[in-house]
């Protein structure tokens, strides 16, 4: 695989930033996609959710008050702005200049998880997004005290349940293990302890509050200091533990480049990222410019959104909405905004079972064949002849009637002989080549090819779909 295809699909979700990489070099692309504008506006599909408390009471009357039916229609309208917030976001993925900044908000997303399906808030989970975006390249330890104090994470883990006199330790719980330090480097006395600090803490009009009737004012011991902590003196005590850095270090390596990171590494980029105070720009500098000149092509197996988002791009295909691409995330248990559970997605090989193998075949068949399709054809692409389209979570280009039809779609290649065009194919899509696949793509792109004829374009994709369909292009 060429070297900027990879790092263009690592920094991002396609090769679309291949050619930018190219004639910048990665440390000018990574200047500039630092320096992508944090916009704070609030989205169209969130302007009829409600978003402050007085807001939030009258709702939970109306659900109080409401018969069975009006019930349904107010969960409803809220879960159409949750799969309006997933397709906004998607774009946001695939249509960026620079998406190296969503890649680290869904990073930090699967990091500091708090769900749509348990908070129940449209925009407290897209204030939660929003904190994630402002502060993707800041400071780490700024962003842990940021996004703690979100009511999203406040709600998520039962801290509104966490009072003095009756302790809930979720919230103290995950702040050490998920969101910092990691097991093995505190005691339960300091998730006793950080509980009692954290006790009061609930939700507030823009961010958690604490409420004096609630919080513990007693001295604690937290990590071998004595005192009356709350949550930001709390999250300072912890960032001077031994080893706050590795944990998180570990999480981006395996992130953008390797799913089983060595030891050595992690212990290397974690000892820089604690000398420059926890900054996240020059650790990820460090570690992409670093890593750029070495041979890592395969080392990572692409997630649900790498591997779809690549594909459409890949195919040129235009779409309304990016539902369908939720739909498929969901799908492979990377659901945006409900992940399974409080550690987040795996990743890994959790990415390629059988049969999220057998799901991302099913997409590629479809995506490739030019099918406007419903859930039921991506499960199964033996039903797109008879399936019909569900509006709601399937929108693609020239949709109108409710039947399964034709869309365009065309592979972007450069003229030259049959060699030369399967390189340029390979050298984007696939990690290696073996020579039997080599032979495999001369006997679909054969020596005597002609690039002028009428039925060039259908035989360059009969070889992408052959290309698509390798256990290679899983990886990145």
């Amino acid at each position: 695989m060429n070297r900027n295809s990879l790092w263009s699909l690592r920094l991002g979700f396609s090769n679309k930033q291949a050619q930018s990489i190219e004639s910048l070099g990665i440390q000018k692309f990574l200047e500039q996609s630092y320096s992508i504008p944090f916009e704070n506006k609030i989205p169209e599909f969130l302007k009829s959710s409600p978003k402050s408390l007085l807001e939030m009471k009258e709702i939970r009357q109306k659900y109080k008050d409401a018969n069975p039916e009006a019930k349904k229609e107010l969960r409803k309208e809220e879960n159409a702005s949750n799969m309006d917030m997933k397709s906004w976001w998607i774009d946001k993925m695939l249509n960026d200049d620079f998406p190296l900044k969503e890649k680290m908000v869904c990073f930090w997303h699967n990091h500091y998880v708090a769900t749509f399906q348990k908070v129940k808030v449209n925009y407290w989970i897209f204030q939660h997004n929003q904190i994630l975006r402002e502060h993707a390249f800041g400071n780490f330890k700024e962003l842990t005290k940021q996004i703690v104090q979100s009511n999203a994470v406040v709600r998520y883990l039962d801290n509104t349940d966490n009072k003095k006199g009756k302790i809930n330790e979720n919230l103290s719980r995950e702040l050490l293990e998920l969101f910092t330090i990691g097991i093995g480097n505190y005691t339960e006395e300091d998730i006793q302890n950080g509980a009692k600090g954290l006790a009061g803490l609930g939700i507030g009009e823009e961010k958690a509050m604490y409420r004096k009737r609630d919080e513990d004012n007693d001295p604690i011991v937290y990590f071998g200091k004595k005192g009356v902590f709350k949550i930001e003196e709390m999250i300072d005590i912890i960032f001077e533990q031994k080893n706050i850095p590795y944990f998180v270090t570990r999480k981006i390596l395996k992130w953008f480049i390797y799913d089983e990171p060595s030891e050595k590494l992690v212990t290397y980029y974690g000892d820089y990222f604690r000398s420059v105070n926890f900054e996240i720009k020059p650790l990820l500098t460090k570690i992409f410019t670093e890593e750029f000149e070495k041979n890592t092509a395969g080392s990572k197996i692409k997630n649900p959104l790498e591997f779809s988002l690549q594909l459409i791009s890949e195919l040129n295909i235009e779409m309304k909405n990016k539902n369908f691409v939720a739909f498929f995330a969901k799908q492979q248990n990377m659901d945006l905004f409900n992940q399974p559970n409080v550690k987040g997605w795996d990743g890994g090989k959790s990415w390629l079972t059988s049969q999220m193998y057998l799901q991302r075949n099913n997409l590629s068949y479809i995506l490739s064949n030019g099918k406007i399709f419903n859930q039921k054809a991506l499960r199964d692409p033996s039903k797109m002849k008879d399936s019909t389209m569900n509006d709601s979570t399937m929108d693609t280009p020239n949709m109108g009637n409710s039947k399964t039809k034709e869309s365009v779609v065309h592979i972007d290649w450069a003229k030259g002989n049959n060699k030369q065009i399967i390189a340029q194919l390979s050298n984007r899509l696939l990690f290696q080549v073996d020579e039997d696949s080599q032979k495999d793509f001369e006997t679909i792109l054969k020596y005597d090819f002609d690039e002028n004829a009428k039925n060039a374009d259908q035989a360059i994709l009969r070889l992408f779909n052959n290309m698509i369909k390798l256990p290679e292009f899983q990886l990145i």
